[in-house]
């Protein structure tokens, strides 16, 4: 459904974006925001599944900044690579780069945002400094952030079993931002990555999506 796209950035170096567009007139836009692995075939997966129902979709490549058309696996290699390569991506880099993905799709409508681990809290700066309506799916960096005033509402998704994000930290979620909903689903971390057996769960990542889908279809 989709495709690779140059994406301008705020430097003098362009990345690739995974970009679907919808059959029909677009609902809005989504910045979709990977995991550590890159822009895999599941992202790519994921944001297809945003555009068939009905929504313009991208996904930065984020991981271009050091080592273009990075796709990793679910293995011990493929954590540590991403690791590194996200230690070696600034929350600053990948906001702007969050900007020009917005900015690239701004024809489609209003643009919001939906991350998953690493991207769930990149997700969550995105409505903080962006002021873009967000998604953050098991943002395991998120307690850092919590300080920061929201300029946009914010959903937020948690594994109950996820043992990256206790509870205490995801009480923490509801004492910073009291309006916004913080969903738990007897899960555990990435539970809606749904090649990976040992961590996918579909009935939580079934209803997490609905609840997604009407989160943006209210603010976008």
């Amino acid at each position: 459904m989709g495709g690779m796209i140059n994406l301008n950035t705020s430097g003098t170096q362009c990345i690739g974006a995974y970009l679907a567009r919808p059959d029909g007139a677009s609902k809005g836009g989504i910045v979709v925001v990977q995991e550590i692995f890159g822009v895999n075939a599941h992202v790519r997966s994921v944001t297809d599944r945003f555009a068939a129902l009905g929504y313009t979709a991208i996904a930065p490549a984020f991981f271009d900044h050091v080592e273009s058309g990075v796709e990793l696996g679910y293995d011990d290699a493929g954590f540590k690579r991403g690791r590194g390569l996200v230690g070696e991506i600034s929350f600053d880099k990948a906001i702007e780069d969050v900007a020009s993905a917005a900015e690239s799709i701004r024809s489609a409508g209003r643009i919001g945002v939906v991350g998953y681990c690493w991207g769930g809290s990149v997700a969550l700066l995105a409505a903080i400094r962006l002021g873009l309506p967000a998604v953050s799916y098991y943002g395991a960096r998120n307690v850092a952030f919590l300080h920061e005033k929201l300029r946009a509402p914010v959903q937020f998704h948690f594994g109950e079993n996820d043992a990256s994000i206790p509870p205490e930290a995801v009480q923490k979620h509801r004492e910073a931002y009291p309006d916004m909903d913080v969903y738990t689903y007897p899960a555990g971390h990435a539970f809606n990555r749904d090649v990976d057996p040992s961590h996918y769960d579909a009935t939580s990542a079934k209803l997490a999506l609905e609840r997604t889908l009407a989160f943006f279809a209210k603010n976008l």
